[in-house]
Formats: C-alpha cells, sequence, structure tokens
C-alpha cells in the first residue's frame, strides 16, 4: 500500500462553504483528489475534469501532484467581468 498523505479541499458559495480534510495516496493531483473527497455530493455542479482550481490561492492545473497539507481550492465561474464592475464603479464616483 501506497503512503498517505493529509489535505484539504474546499468550495464555498456565498450561502454554503465546505471544507473537508482526507488523507489521499501519495503522488495523487488534484483532480483526483477532488474525486476522493466526496465534495461532489455537497455541490453537484462540480465537474472535476472542468475544475478550475488552485493550492493555496495559487492557481494551478488539475494534473498537479499534490503534497502533504496542500488545500485545494475549486473556483466558481465569475458572474461579472472584473474589468467593467470596476469601470461602472468608477463612472458611479466620477458622478458625485
Amino acid at each position: 500500500m501506497s503512503d498517505m498523505i493529509e489535505i484539504e479541499v474546499v468550495y464555498g458559495l456565498p450561502h454554503k462553504q465546505v471544507l473537508l480534510s482526507l488523507p489521499v495516496p501519495a503522488g495523487s493531483c488534484i483532480e483526483e483528489c477532488i474525486k476522493l473527497s466526496g465534495i461532489i455530493t455537497h455541490f453537484p455542479e462540480i465537474v472535476p475534469h472542468q475544475a478550475k482550481v488552485g493550492i493555496f490561492s495559487r492557481p494551478e492545473k488539475l494534473e498537479t501532484i499534490i503534497k502533504a497539507g496542500d488545500r485545494i481550492e475549486i473556483y466558481r465561474p465569475l458572474t461579472a467581468d472584473p474589468k467593467e464592475m470596476r469601470k461602472l464603479r468608477a463612472a458611479k464616483m466620477s458622478k458625485k
């Protein structure tokens, strides 16, 4: 049996957040860890092979091999373009 390491998988919505700690086989990639975590039972909208992910806020590829203590973050799609939102705020401030 291969060595096991402890990691975390996290995903959140404005009204619900889940952080799961679990042991996974050493040498696992991010996509495998997402599947092993069972987080999809909490958030069925997550599609592991299409997920945008990162480790401690640093974007990573699904094929990235994880290390002990890593926190895999699954990112949800943006609801608004950040550049457009800045433009709207700037326009609003200039009207004051």
